[in-house]
């Protein structure tokens, strides 16, 4: 028999908000570890927060809040805003009841920045790592460093000269400006939307764009960050940031490996780590001979290139032969 379509709401919800998570939600466990840091950090907040005053939003509700954001890729906070309003899911993570009212994305915003200018960031992840149940998920021997870059959200047309010449964008919302032809760097031009963000590019393939570069170091027990950083695109970051995340979060004196992809193939990089006494493991760029045996296809005028994964024990001391095994493994690169 087909039920009929109830059109009417009802006056009263008697099901809880927590009721309608399921029990094997990935979020619950998320939730209650972080309930547990902030409860910690809860002094912290204290120290933080005049006694007089407006009340502000409450710190607990914005570090949840921050955390939906990353975990969901929101893109902006406008757009949290409206997931916390009508997804129950965000409503019972950050800790809002059904007829909670949401608050203003701008007063969000501006009171987040505040907190996190505190450096709550770092004090909370430094928490969450310091608890028994993460504690031992994590390796204090074995970790890995890396890099990526963050898209500013600066647009190319933003990126004009410091000394003010340079044709304008035309008018309207989104003008357009013609940049053909000229050259732009980082000395000589700078984003009028964003002064911080840099002109770079990771390979020689890819484009250039305005961005920064986001720092993480990984234990590799279970592939877990255990510090991060964001500092301004430049040729050194990656190496200069790895060697500042390695000295702030090293467990103990006792010699560590840090592992890192041939970006980090830099000799001074390397001899850093070892006055450290941290052991690298870096992918290091091979240049090997051509086999003999095997002719050379007319078509390729690329030389014989091969990228191998070594303990940068043999970069240090200028070694860079290559195995009977190395050359099978080889391929032809154009």
């Amino acid at each position: 028999m087909r039920g009929d379509q109830r059109r009417s709401e009802e006056l009263f919800s008697y099901v809880r908000l927590e009721g309608r998570i399921p029990k094997d939600h990935p979020l619950r466990a998320i939730r209650a570890l972080v309930n547990e840091v902030l409860a910690a950090l809860s002094s912290r907040f204290e120290e933080l927060y005049s006694h007089t005053g407006r009340p502000s939003i409450a710190p607990e509700y914005l570090l949840r809040a921050t955390l939906l954001q990353a975990f969901f890729t929101v893109r902006s906070e406008r757009q949290l805003m409206e997931q916390i309003d009508y997804n129950l899911l965000f409503r019972w993570f950050v800790g809002l009841s059904m007829d909670d009212a949401v608050w203003d994305a701008s007063t969000f915003s501006k009171n987040r920045d505040r907190l996190l200018e505190a450096d709550v960031a770092r004090k909370f992840l430094a928490t969450l790592l310091s608890l028994s149940k993460v504690r031992r998920l994590l390796s204090s021997d074995h970790f890995s460093v890396d890099g990526t870059l963050l898209e500013a959200w600066a647009s190319m047309k933003s990126f004009r000269p410091k000394d003010g010449s340079g044709e304008p964008p035309k008018g309207g919302r989104n003008g357009e400006r013609n940049f053909r032809r000229e050259k732009r760097s980082n000395e000589t031009h700078a984003s009028t939307t964003d002064p911080d963000a840099k002109l770079y590019r990771k390979g020689d393939s890819q484009e250039s764009r305005l961005c920064y570069i986001g720092h993480v170091l990984m234990e590799n027990r279970n592939g877990l960050a255990v510090a991060g950083d964001v500092t301004q695109a430049t040729g050194t970051a990656e190496r200069e940031t790895a060697l500042d995340l390695v000295d702030r979060h090293r467990p103990s004196k006792r010699r560590i490996t840090v592992g890192g992809d041939k970006g980090f193939d830099v000799e001074s990089f390397v001899h850093a780590l070892r006055e450290r006494e941290v052991t690298p493991h870096i992918a290091i760029t091979v240049i090997c001979p051509r086999p003999a045996s095997r002719a050379r296809p007319p078509s390729m005028d690329a030389p014989y290139v091969m990228l191998a994964t070594t303990s940068a024990n043999a970069a240090a001391n200028g070694s860079k032969k290559c195995s009977a095994g190395s050359r099978r493994r080889a391929a032809w690169l154009k």
